[in-house]
């Protein structure tokens, strides 16, 4: 997640410089025509930034599914200006979190408030690109492939879209820097285009009112897919041979995008998916409609009708409030819900069930090994405090519920050297792990079950936190990023090989490294180590996984 990666300080720096030339090449959309903004000289790669994928989503069509864009073709669009949807902070990521991790992480005292009400509003930073006109996407191609397909007759290169995440509250498309990976593919001769996407965040994206308005965050993603079906091949790329990215919300995101409709009869708008640490927290009715009476209140408006004739800064400003207050550690207030029409159930429920569609699609799954540590808060330290965590997390719960959970699948028995261990040896560690079942390990768990051909991995560099993978996954040897933990510049390029052969063959695999099996043939996963990658048991508990499919989706 944005929000996390910042904490971690795992942010490379942005995209090489913009640079606009005349001579640099024009792509015609037909609504419009897009010229690339730079070219670089190491990677041999043309950026055509910041292209319009859908209409401006404000006054009438703010909070609702997007339009395709409007023709303009009166003059060259150079995606000179730069695009960030409106965003938010909670403030228990901004102020608690990374003392409390290094507290635990370190083995120190940790000293202060984790009562998100003791600290102050805090405001996202300041960014002259963030704007509700934010619906645009950037393609980076290959000087080869665009000059070998360019015209859409032999267009033949793979595809990777990239969906970032941040929570479903942050985050942009510019957030992580693709080039590691184009000269990752470089060294290895395989070459592919890269397609990044913006879409709305908080109230923006995810503000519903349970009587039809949600989820138009996931419409963005799916009109942008369907964009890039559609006019790839101007560029070189291969419409069948579509594979979509993400982690955390980005991964969550795709799971929905394959959920949406499940047994509809519309195609997805991809052929492959790679699903890094994917989440989303279960959001009842009444949370939804709670959410929207707070963010109308801070509008000093009664209805959403209202609020579409306000001015965006005002909608701005209380989005970034009700995100930066968001009463409940690890949760984002906004995200993803069960509508009744583009997502009918949860996720699980259409996964899983005997006639789901797509279940020979081809998917690579992953988690870090301590994914929920980064969102259980300072009182997980105490046992006392589990029924009441958990009952936060999902207020839907019965007092019975929670009960059941705390005493048969997470009792309080904390003997890591016994033959019997349950993975945990504190109170903290106990509630840590039960987020990471809950909300990240158990969805993948679910993806490699129902598909045909899944290739599982555990990204298990100490201290294995969530979004910990990404300085790995986008690693470029000639601007290195910071890293919590140690950093093996051989796992870096061995993941790379994979996330690249993958999308271009359709089957991970590294000259350095072992053979990934598929996850059917065995139910292994593989185990990502600065040591050793090897093949091993799925760590995961079934037993614990029907419990919150159920319960998480």
């Amino acid at each position: 997640m944005r929000l996390l990666n910042a904490a971690y300080s795992l942010l490379f720096s942005g995209l090489t410089a913009f640079s606009f030339s005349s001579s640099l090449p024009v792509v015609d959309l037909g609504y419009e025509l897009h010229r690339a903004i730079s070219f670089d000289e190491t990677t041999q790669t043309y950026n055509f930034s910041n292209i319009r994928y859908a209409a401006t989503p404000t006054g009438t069509q703010r909070f609702l599914p997007p339009q395709p864009p409007s023709i303009n073709r009166t003059e060259i669009q150079t995606g000179s200006v730069g695009r960030v949807c409106p965003q938010g902070l909670p403030i228990w990521s901004a102020e608690i979190m990374v003392p409390f991790l290094q507290s635990v992480l370190l083995g120190t005292p940790f000293n202060q408030s984790g009562n998100i009400s003791d600290y102050p509003v805090v405001w996202p930073p300041g960014d002259s690109r963030i704007t509700e006109d934010c619906l645009f996407l950037d393609v980076i191609v290959p000087k080869g492939i665009f000059e070998g397909g360019s015209s859409g007759q032999n267009a033949s290169a793979p595809v990777l879209v990239w969906i970032d995440g941040g929570g479903y509250v942050g985050g942009d498309k510019t957030e992580w820097d693709p080039k590691g990976l184009f000269k990752r593919g470089m060294d290895t001769g395989e070459e592919f285009i890269y397609v990044a996407i913006n879409y709305r965040l908080g109230a923006f994206g995810w503000l519903s009112d349970a009587k039809g308005m949600a989820n138009a965050g996931l419409h963005d993603q799916r009109l942008a897919l369907q964009w890039v079906r559609q006019h790839i091949s101007l560029f070189g790329g291969n419409s069948g041979q579509i594979t979509v990215m993400g982690q955390s919300a980005g991964g969550g995101s795709i799971i929905h995008q394959i959920a949406a409709r499940a047994n509809g009869t519309a195609d997805l708008p991809f052929h492959q998916a790679i699903i890094q640490s994917p989440t989303w927290y279960p959001l009842s009715v009444e949370q939804q409609q709670s959410s929207l009476r707070q963010f109308l209140r801070l509008l000093n408006v009664s209805s959403v009708e209202e609020a579409r004739r306000l001015p965006s800064s005002q909608l701005m400003a209380a989005n970034a409030y009700q995100i930066a207050t968001t009463p409940v550690y690890g949760t984002f207030t906004y995200g993803p819900v069960v509508d009744g029409s583009l997502i009918p159930k949860l996720p699980s429920r259409a996964m899983l069930a005997p006639n789901f569609k797509w279940k020979n699609l081809r998917v690579m799954t992953s988690h870090t090994s301590n994914e929920g540590l980064a969102f259980t808060p300072p009182a997980g330290a105490n046992s006392s405090a589990y029924p009441s965590i958990i009952e936060a997390y999902v207020p839907s719960l019965t007092p019975e519920s929670i009960e059941d959970i705390a005493r048969k699948y997470y009792p309080s028995r904390y003997n890591t050297s016994s033959t019997e261990s349950l993975g945990y040896g504190s109170p903290l560690e106990r509630t840590a792990l039960t987020v990471s079942d809950a909300f990240f390990r158990c969805k993948n768990l679910y993806l490699n079950a129902v598909f045909d051909t899944a290739y599982a991995s555990v990204f298990n560099v100490l201290p294995g936190l969530h979004s910990q993978d990404l300085a790995f996954t986008f690693y470029n040897h000639s601007q290195p990023g910071a890293s919590v933990g140690p950093f093996d510049t051989g796992l870096a390029l061995t993941m790379q090989d994979y996330i690249i052969s993958f999308v271009k063959r359709g089957v991970p695999s590294s000259a350095n490294a072992t053979d990934w099996g598929a996850y059917a043939d065995d139910e292994r996963v593989l185990d990502m180590g600065l040591q050793d990658i090897a093949m091993t048991p799925d760590p995961v508990d079934k037993n614990r996984c029907r419990l919150w499919w159920d319960i998480s989706g």
